[in-house]
C-alpha cells in the first residue's frame, strides 16, 4: 500500500516526463522501424529537452534565500495577519518564474506571488490576509518553487519553520450588562463609598479625626501641605462563573452539522456571549472563570484582570461544540464549585430541561444563577426553548432569549435585567 502511494505521488508530480518519455520510446520504435528521419528528430529533441529542463529548474533555486516575518501569532477575529516576506538573489544568474508561497489552513490566507530576479536584487513585500474566524492555525514553512519554461519539472525549496496563529474571538461591547448579585459585602451594580480599606481607592479627602496613619496620601499631602487621607469605594468581590454548554446534541440540531452555519451557528454565538461577558467583567474589576466540556474539560478558575481575560479568549478560541457531556452532568458534577457568594452564567442552545433542576440546586446553596437561552429554532433547528424558559422562570431563576440577528448588547441589556428583576420577584414571592 505504502509503495503503490509513493508510486501515485510520484505520477502525478512528473506526468509530463512519464508522457515524453513514453513518446520518446514510440518515436525510436518507429524510427529504428521504418528509417524515416522526423521520428528520428523527435528522439533527438526530447533527449536534449529533458536534462536542459531539469538543469534550468535545479538551478533556479542555486543561491536563493528568503525569509517571513509577522508581527503577532495572536489575533482577533477580525484583523489582519500581516507579514513581511523577502527573497533575494545572492548568485549571478538571473531567476525567472519563482512561485513564493506559504501553506496554512488559515480561510483566506492567500501569499502567494510569482516573481522574477535579477542578479544579487532582493525583493520585499508584506501580505496582509484578513482573520475571519476564530480558532488555532498552523502556517507552514515559506516555500519556494522553481520550475522550467515547459512545466516538466518543479522543485522546492522551504525556509523558516510553521507556527500557529491563534485567532480570539470579538467581543460585543455590552455597556449596560448588570448580571444579579451576590449576597456579599459591596457587592452590587453601583460602586459606594466606604469606611473600609478596600482595593479601590479612588480620591482624597482631608485628614479627619480618627483617620488611621496608614490612610494618608503623602504625594497628596506634600502637594496640599495639608493631611489628606486615601478615599475607598466597595470591591465587588463576588465570583462570576460563565458556564457554557458544548455538548454536541445541544448544538448539533441539523442533520447537515450545527445549527445554522459559519458564524451564524449557536456554538458562535455562544462563544461570542461568553467573550463580550468576560470582557465587561474584567474590565470592571470582576474576578470570573469559565466552565465548558468540549473534547476535555475546559475549567478557569475566577481571577482578574486582563490576563484572566486573555487565558479565557485563549480558551474560548479553540473551543467546539464536541462534547458528550450534558449540561446536567457538567453541572452536577462541578456544582460544588460555585460558592454561596457567586454568580453563574449558563449559555446554552439545549431544549431539554433536565439542567434546571440542577441549576435550582446550586441556586439553592446561595449561588445566584441566570441563564442565557440561544433560541435553536431561529438557526433552523425546527425546536424552539419555550418549555426550558417556562421551566426557569418557575423555578425563580432568571432567563433570557437570544435569537438569531438579535443586537446581543440590546438583547442581554435588556434581557438580564429582566432576568434579575424576575429572580428577585421570585424570591420576594418565596418569603
Amino acid at each position: 500500500m505504502k509503495a503503490f502511494a509513493v508510486s501515485s505521488r510520484f505520477f502525478r508530480s512528473y506526468r509530463s516526463v512519464l508522457v515524453l518519455c513514453v513518446v520518446l520510446v514510440a518515436a525510436l520504435v518507429s524510427a529504428l522501424a521504418t528509417g524515416f528521419w522526423l521520428p528520428f528528430r523527435l528522439a533527438y529533441v526530447i533527449l536534449l529537452a529533458l536534462p536542459l529542463c531539469l538543469l534550468w529548474a535545479r538551478l533556479s533555486l542555486l543561491g536563493i534565500h528568503a525569509e517571513i516575518e509577522s508581527a503577532t501569532d495572536r489575533l482577533q477575529q477580525g484583523q489582519s495577519l500581516v507579514e513581511r516576506v523577502s527573497v533575494w538573489n545572492r548568485s549571478w544568474l538571473s531567476k525567472l518564474w519563482l512561485e513564493v508561497d506559504e501553506p496554512s489552513d488559515l480561510p483566506g490566507h492567500a501569499i502567494r506571488r510569482v516573481i522574477s530576479l535579477r542578479p544579487r536584487q532582493r525583493r520585499s513585500w508584506k501580505a496582509a490576509s484578513v482573520c475571519g474566524r476564530r480558532g488555532l492555525y498552523a502556517l507552514g514553512r515559506l516555500q519556494v518553487t522553481s520550475g522550467d519554461p515547459f512545466g516538466l519539472f518543479r522543485f522546492t525549496k522551504s525556509f523558516g519553520r510553521p507556527q500557529d496563529v491563534l485567532v480570539f474571538p470579538r467581543p460585543v461591547e455590552l455597556s449596560d450588562l448588570h448580571l444579579p448579585p451576590a449576597e456579599l459585602l459591596g457587592e452590587g451594580m453601583l460602586h459606594r463609598p466606604t469606611h473600609y480599606v478596600t482595593s479601590n481607592a479612588v480620591s482624597v479627602r482631608q485628614y479627619a479625626f480618627g483617620d488611621s496613619y496608614n490612610r494618608i496620601h503623602w504625594p497628596s499631602t506634600a502637594r496640599t501641605r495639608e493631611l489628606m487621607v486615601k478615599l475607598f469605594e466597595m470591591d465587588p468581590a463576588s465570583d462570576v462563573w460563565i458556564v457554557m454548554d458544548l455538548e454536541a446534541k445541544a448544538h448539533a440540531c441539523l442533520p447537515v452539522g450545527k445549527a445554522g452555519s459559519g458564524d451564524e451557528s449557536t456554538e458562535e454565538y455562544a462563544v461570542t456571549l461568553a467573550a463580550s461577558i468576560a470582557n465587561h467583567l474584567c474590565r470592571g474589576s470582576r474576578s470570573v472563570g469559565l466552565m465548558a466540556f468540549g473534547q476535555t474539560l475546559q475549567l478557569i478558575p475566577p481571577e482578574r484582570g486582563v490576563g484572566q481575560y486573555v487565558r479565557i479568549l485563549e480558551s474560548l478560541a479553540i473551543s467546539r461544540a464536541s462534547g458528550d457531556v450534558s449540561l446536567a452532568q457538567l453541572l452536577n458534577k462541578e456544582g460544588k464549585r460555585f460558592g454561596r457568594h457567586s454568580t453563574v452564567v449558563v449559555l446554552t442552545p439545549s431544549t431539554h430541561d433536565d439542567w434546571v433542576l440542577s441549576l435550582r440546586i446550586i441556586a439553592e446553596r446561595g449561588a445566584k444563577p441566570v441563564a442565557v437561552l440561544i433560541e435553536p429554532d431561529t438557526f433552523g433547528a425546527g425546536r424552539d426553548s419555550l418549555l426550558v424558559f417556562g421551566a426557569l422562570t418557575a423555578a425563580g431563576i432568571g432567563a433570557s432569549v437570544v435569537k438569531r440577528g438579535d443586537d446581543l448588547r440590546a438583547a442581554l441589556a435588556s434581557s438580564i435585567d429582566d432576568a434579575t428583576a424576575v429572580s428577585a420577584t421570585h424570591k420576594v414571592t418565596r418569603k
